[in-house]
């Protein structure tokens, strides 16, 4: 079967959905959330240096939870790019410029799509930091080095229990849907509000 010409940069990859999708050439209209979840669902966490497999999807769902309410969709979705790119270890990911800017142009998209900011919110970096440690005492065996800028900071404070993907998936959009209609009628509330 020949692959039909298109003006999109670099190639697609098709999502769960059966949606093409250019990771390189996104546009707000082809994001989905069932590939999102189910994407980050089946990621695991670490590259799977893990006693008990912890999918990307449990640890956003946990970290929504984690965070006030004004960012929890924001907490929700801050690793979304990874149901289209994958992800790489920081240690790695570091070395790789081309690789974030295309994670970062993606994020962009992503935030357009669910309306929230593409600039992280500082409550955010912190949960994401934080909850490393939760991560590691939960997840990971001894550590005998340091982890760098996470030494020293408090937990999250938030409990693992490993998630099949399935779970994490029927969660990971019951929370999605639960938050936007919070903020759908905490948006209506307003505008009647406005009128009066």
């Amino acid at each position: 079967m020949a692959e039909a010409k298109t003006d999109r940069r670099g190639g697609w990859i098709q999502t769960f959905t059966s949606r093409q999708f250019w990771p390189m050439d996104a546009r707000p209209d082809e994001v989905d959330i069932r590939d999102i979840a189910h994407g980050l669902s089946m990621l695991c966490r670490y590259a799977g240096a893990v006693r008990e497999f912890y999918s990307v999807a449990q640890h956003c769902v946990l970290m929504s939870e984690a965070v006030a309410p004004e960012f929890a969709l924001q907490a929700l979705l801050h690793d979304a790019t990874e149901a289209y790119v994958v992800d790489l270890p920081n240690p790695i990911k570091r070395f790789m410029p081309e690789y974030v800017a295309i994670e970062n142009a993606l994020w962009l998209v992503i935030a357009e799509h669910f309306d929230v900011p593409g600039m992280l919110a500082p409550e955010v970096h912190d949960a994401d930091a934080r909850i490393v440690i939760d991560e590691r005492a939960e997840l990971m065996g001894q550590v005998f080095h340091s982890w760098g800028a996470i030494d020293g900071m408090k937990p999250l404070g938030v409990k693992i229990r490993s998630w099949s993907p399935a779970t994490a998936e029927f969660y990971y959009l019951d929370r999605f849907r639960d938050l936007t209609i919070r903020l759908e009628t905490a948006r209506t509330i307003g505008e009647r509000k406005g009128d009066e």
